[in-house]
């Protein structure tokens, strides 16, 4: 396999700065050195390798950009950073890191008691405590306002009882962020693990996302405190504010992922020969491919570092976030596309990144909000007029 080499055709390098660098570069090193050894085999195998855990916390990868509780208090743009280098040796592995730090973490952080965070926060950092998110259902997953798992109270507890399913996580979790209607008000909820009437299982026969856990939550009148309520909450709108959390890493991931694909697309070009001495890299289709690609990749780091810079400036609307995800996720998986047709036969063989990436990407253009469904929410802020229906 080729040694990765900087992808920054438009110098985007220069508009970072030195802290910047030095995050990607920390991240970029555990990549190289402790990922893609072992993430083919991970891939293969359908296992996620846990035992990175420890290292990626060290980095101070969960919650990342959170402040206080041990986490790193990085800027929105070393966050990015740190995405597009995580996904860049496997999707997998950002959505790891996505799940624990923007869907569990931070809705913790923003939505919790200072009980509940100094319960969790730490321990979550550290990576001693796994999370993971509850909204998705097996009828409704691009409108969660329709989910029927329900939540009732009863004197100082609540009764869960409800099905969610595409959980990244959700059977390696210690804890669940569980979101369930009280009445018709959609809340959330800390469920942990072993606690009567809470079963998880693994859904298995994936063709993307291997080096992934993606379970099934059960609850089968499960009885939580009160107390592991999340007071602030409340509404859909709050749900959806985690979603734009998670959805703005993996604007920055896919770059990385695109990147991973470009790369070895190219260096495979100037190595392989057809039709006599000269590189296929020679040949005007082949330049034509690569061309399109760097273009597309210049593109997206553009695009991911204005929003990031509106995100530092407390500028971002949730429909920025919207066309950071669906841009980015359909470029990198087009790149993906691109970069296996160059390698011909040989670009189905995990030798190689890409189809792995490529298998990957099919699902990381499809959760956290389908296509379509950021197309119809970026039309709706141009036009002031919801399509949903």
């Amino acid at each position: 396999m080729f040694t990765f080499q900087n992808v920054d055709f438009i110098d985007i390098d220069s508009q970072l700065s030195e802290e910047e660098q030095l995050v990607r570069k920390s991240v970029r090193q555990f990549v190289d050195e402790k990922v893609l050894p072992i993430i083919r085999d991970c891939f293969r195998d359908s296992r996620c390798p846990l035992e990175l855990i420890p290292q990626m916390a060290e980095l101070g990868l969960f919650g990342a950009s959170l402040e206080g509780y041990g986490c790193a208090g990085m800027s929105e743009i070393e966050y990015g950073l740190v995405m597009q280098e995580l996904e860049r040796g496997d999707s997998a592995l950002r959505s790891f890191v996505s799940v624990q730090g923007n869907l569990v973490m931070w809705p913790i952080h923003q939505y919790g008691t200072d009980g509940q965070r100094e319960q969790w926060l730490p321990n979550l950092q550290q990576g001693k405590v796994l999370g993971c998110f509850g909204l998705t259902e097996p009828a409704f997953g691009s409108n969660p306002d329709g989910m029927r798992t329900r939540a009732v109270r009863d004197g100082n507890k609540y009764v869960i009882n409800g099905e969610k399913t595409w959980i990244t996580n959700g059977t390696l979790a210690d804890v669940a962020v569980v979101w369930a209607k009280e009445g018709d008000t959609i809340r959330a909820f800390l469920v942990e693990k072993g606690t009567p009437g809470f079963e998880t299982s693994d859904i298995h026969g994936k063709l993307s996302m291997r080096a992934s856990t993606t379970s099934n939550l059960v609850f089968s009148d499960c009885c939580i405190p009160a107390e592991n309520i999340l007071p602030g909450a409340v509404g859909l709108k709050t749900a959806l504010n985690c979603l734009t959390q998670a959805r703005y890493g993996i604007g920055w991931g896919c770059i990385g992922a695109a990147m991973a694909c470009y790369d070895a697309a190219r260096q495979y070009t100037l190595l392989r020969k057809q039709f006599g001495d000269r590189p296929i890299a020679s040949h005007q289709l082949v330049q034509s491919e690569l061309a399109w690609m760097i273009s597309e990749i210049s593109k997206a780091q553009l695009l991911a570092l204005h929003v990031g810079r509106l995100k530092e400036q407390g500028r971002l609307h949730h429909s920025h976030v919207s066309m950071l995800k669906r841009n980015n996720a359909w470029i990198a998986l087009e790149t993906a596309r691109r970069s296996r047709d160059l390698l011909g036969a040989n670009g189905i063989v995990d030798e190689y990144p890409i189809f792995r990436h490529m298998c990957n990407l099919e699902t990381v253009k499809t959760y956290e909000g389908t296509h379509n469904i950021h197309t119809l929410s970026i039309g709706q802020q141009i036009t002031g007029i919801s399509s949903f229906v």
